[in-house]
């Protein structure tokens, strides 16, 4: 793989020579979901399907844009299928669209999106998907053919009200301090239609539980991208996290498909 290079940051980047360790022999990470849509799907219906097939969003959030290539880079190469990258992440649309170039079949999107400004520089970068703490009225009211928006929800007025106006998958935040699973459970009763994404404070062990309780797909942020491995550049650590977290989720998705074939 030929280096990165990132062309309007202030400061060099440094090293991008990140080479991940070989897997253990005990496991293998899932292969990472390639959708290739018809032309009759749209690009963000194509993008809800490999969110659902992924179990995890991966959230990363830095404070260089080199340490977010190389630990995006860890991620993905471990088996992280979907991602987003904070838009508070320096450099942030660059770092995009370099990932966009190098991985192309993995789902890239932005995360904490609270203007439509921020929405438009993300899908110009490339990304498939932009998700949000709470619902910005104006993303919502935009009818994008190639971008998913999905908003943040906490209440069943929030999630219905979102879902009436277009949305096809919530964020329930933050999940963790309104009753975790038990809360996604208890909302799934009445919006069993309704895909929900649980995010905030889940660690990679409760991915099971979470999506056995109803959710589609699950945000992990720490989970993955520790702060300690993080402020150390320890992008090996980062890689056997990701691959972990992705390993569970695409246990979960399966186990689900088994109980609700179809």
């Amino acid at each position: 793989m030929s280096p990165l290079l990132l062309p309007n940051f202030s400061t060099p980047s440094s090293s991008f020579n990140f080479v991940p360790p070989p897997p253990p022999v005990t496991i293998r990470p899932p292969a990472l979901r390639c959708y290739h849509s018809p032309p009759s799907i749209s690009t963000p219906e194509a993008t809800l399907t490999n969110i659902l097939n992924s179990g995890v969003i991966a959230c990363l959030r830095t404070q260089s844009p080199d340490v977010a290539l190389e630990a995006a880079r860890a991620a993905i190469t471990a088996g992280i299928s979907v991602l987003e990258i904070v838009v508070s992440t320096p450099g942030v649309f660059e770092v995009l669209h370099q990932l966009v170039q190098d991985f192309p079949t993995t789902t890239l999107g932005v995360g904490t999106v609270l203007n439509t400004k921020d929405a438009e520089n993300a899908k110009n970068a490339g990304a498939k998907f932009i998700m949000s703490p709470a619902i910005v009225k104006g993303i919502l009211d935009q009818d994008s053919d190639d971008l998913l928006y999905i908003p943040g929800v906490m209440t069943p007025t929030e999630i219905l009200s979102s879902y009436n106006a277009g949305a096809k998958i919530v964020k329930v935040y933050p999940v963790s301090a309104i009753g975790g699973v038990q809360y996604i459970a208890t909302l799934k009763k009445p919006f069993p239609h309704i895909p929900m994404v649980a995010s905030q404070g889940i660690t990679t062990d409760s991915v099971g539980a979470y999506i056995d309780g109803g959710a589609s797909a699950v945000v992990l942020s720490d989970a993955i991208f520790d702060k300690k491995a993080i402020s150390q550049r320890n992008f090996t650590a980062i890689y056997r996290l990701a691959q972990l977290a992705a390993l569970q989720g695409d246990a979960a998705v399966k186990r689900k498909e088994k109980i609700y074939p179809g």
